[in-house]
């Protein structure tokens, strides 16, 4: 389900930027951009937002910054070291091999990851973890109630297509009903080709063949089916909660029975119905998919 929240935010000293959002996906996939150098705060915002969704491609991004600037950036003297020293490896390895390389800038080393290091001078950062996780709180309310809006309506439009499944469904099984005289005359047609021309065929044979065919043209428990799943599924949509899987499952289950209608029809009219039937399957199958 699609959301989105931002906000922001000061305390001891600090000033944040919150970015949250979120589009649909099958599972729950988080993707956090967060300070590193604050303990424990990006373990403790998966565990929060993992607890307040089951599905969807989340992304939510935190920016803090210090409002005092006097010595907000510092040189992180031993991971420079450790970069130099892996560089004139990786030169003296190229020498060897002939290889040409760029000639690297201060501005270069100063790009890469730790280098400088922005912590000012806060050594404990479990009161501003504290607040940020303090302030999670509204954002995620409201990207939630966000997804909760787009959740009610999604709900009216399958509960729209339920409706029109149901229909369908209807039909389906007046089709069915119509075509029993045809099929009925056609099978008497066809038995009287092939008794004129053999004698010899047993009754008990024919007996079987009718008995083989009724059964393969018999669509009354897809339609028992279909009927059952569609009570389901308005059961789910009443009941709340995060009740995507199942429904997607439902639709799973709704497609199967709609195509076995369609392949035992042998009727233009019951073909008909099916087809459409699995016209609206399917774009409910497409919604269910931004479902929580």
């Amino acid at each position: 389900m699609t959301a989105f929240a931002s906000a922001t935010g000061t305390c001891q000293g600090y000033g944040w930027t919150w970015d949250l959002r979120s589009v649909n996906g099958k599972g729950l996939d988080l993707r956090l951009r967060v300070p590193d150098w604050i303990d424990g705060l990006e373990a403790a915002i998966r565990a929060r937002l993992g607890s307040a969704m089951t599905r969807g491609n989340v992304n939510l991004s935190l920016r803090v910054q210090s409002e005092d600037r006097t010595g907000q950036l510092t040189l992180n003297t031993a991971t420079l070291e450790d970069i130099l020293s892996a560089m004139a490896q990786v030169e003296a390895r190229a020498m060897e091999t002939g290889v040409t390389l760029a000639p690297a800038t201060a501005a270069d080393l100063l790009a890469l990851r730790g280098v400088l290091d922005t912590t000012s001078a806060v050594q404990d950062t479990t009161g501003l973890r504290d607040a940020l996780l303090q302030d999670l709180e509204p954002v995620l309310n409201s990207f939630l109630k966000m997804r909760q809006g787009e959740g009610a309506a999604l709900a009216a439009v399958l509960s729209d297509q339920l409706e029109q499944i149901a229909a369908l469904t209807d039909q389906a099984a007046q089709a069915a009903n119509a075509r029993q005289a045809r099929m009925a005359d056609t099978l008497r047609r066809q038995l009287a080709r092939v008794t004129d021309h053999n004698d010899a065929v047993a009754p008990e044979r024919v007996a079987q063949e009718l008995a083989v065919i009724a059964v393969k043209s018999d669509v009354t428990e897809e339609l028992d089916r279909l009927r059952a799943h569609i009570i389901a599924a308005h059961a789910l949509l009443e009941q709340g909660g995060p009740v995507g899987r199942k429904l997607d499952f439902l639709t799973q289950e709704f497609n199967r029975e709609a195509n076995t209608l369609c392949s035992k029809a042998q009727d233009s009219g019951l073909s008909a119905v099916g087809l459409e039937l699995k016209a609206v399957i399917d774009q409910m199958r497409e919604q269910v998919q931004n479902v929580e």
